[in-house]
């Protein structure tokens, strides 16, 4: 069975960054090998400290049209039960890696397709992509995370638009409301996604990932919570060496002038 989710480091890529690439074509429908594989590809980059960004690719067509129909059709309650968790854990991987993560959006991401994207940090959007989340279409509902971090990111109602609706939306509308970060020519995705991969695999990558871990942990919890939790993010980082690299840096040379090493200490 051929692979369908592949990581990719080096050649054009630049280094720190690594590409999750999506590749079951003609749409990169997420059906059980896509999830497994994924879900992997996540644990790779996550392990791996030579990655320091990551960017999702679905190749210069598509990046995902959703859930595989055909797959999901024949099941009952019972088996969806078991392969709704395999899915749901498949994205919820991807979102938990510690690392600045950027979807590069060409096609369609639809359903699971938009699903995914969620998971990242930044999407980065073709100016012709279409954005939905048309399960209701099919009598069911996002079951991968559309219900609650779509709401998380453009806010309530406006999720509620598109999933009691199913309608799909353009690149300009994903923009206004938020779903989606940059828009650019189709054919500058993918180096654009890299562009802002490479600039912030050069940053400190412990800081990132206290960053990330804070506003991910703090959206979960009320303001008491997130506050502490930011305390005690923010003192664990005068332990690394980035830290000190850092404020040194700031004291001879001014800000941003710093090269970090992203280790411990």
């Amino acid at each position: 069975m051929a692979q369908v989710v592949r990581v990719e480091t080096g050649g054009d890529i630049p280094a720190a960054v690594a590409v999750v690439r999506l590749d079951r074509p003609p749409m990169n429908a997420l059906n059980a090998q896509v999830q497994v594989e994924l879900r992997a590809a996540a644990e790779q980059v996550t392990a791996d400290d030579a990655v320091r960004a990551v960017v999702v690719y679905g190749g210069e067509k598509v990046f995902a049209a959703g859930a595989d129909v055909k797959e999901f059709a024949g099941q009952g309650q019972e088996e969806m039960m078991r392969v709704a968790g395999r899915l749901s854990a498949s994205l919820s991987a991807l979102a938990a890696v510690p690392k600045p993560v950027i979807a590069a959006v060409t096609g369609y991401a639809l359903g699971g397709g938009c699903e995914v994207a969620l998971t990242a940090d930044f999407r980065i959007s073709a100016d012709n992509a279409r954005w939905g989340q048309p399960e209701i279409l099919l009598g069911i509902i996002p079951g991968a995370g559309g219900t609650q971090r779509l709401p998380r990111l453009i806010g309530p109602a406006k999720a509620k638009d598109l999933i009691y609706t199913g309608r799909f939306v353009g690149a300009a509308e994903a923009l206004e409301m938020g779903l989606v970060d940059v828009v650019v020519p189709a054919e500058r995705v993918y180096p654009t996604a890299l562009e802002m991969a490479a600039k912030l695999a050069q940053g400190p990558a412990l800081a990132l990932a206290a960053a990330k871990a804070a506003i991910e942990g703090g959206l979960d919890g009320d303001l008491a919570s997130g506050l502490r939790l930011e305390s005690t993010l923010f003192a664990a980082l005068f332990g690394t060496a980035d830290r000190a690299i850092g404020m040194e840096s700031f004291i001879a040379n001014g800000p941003g002038k710093a090269v970090f090493t992203g280790t411990p200490r």
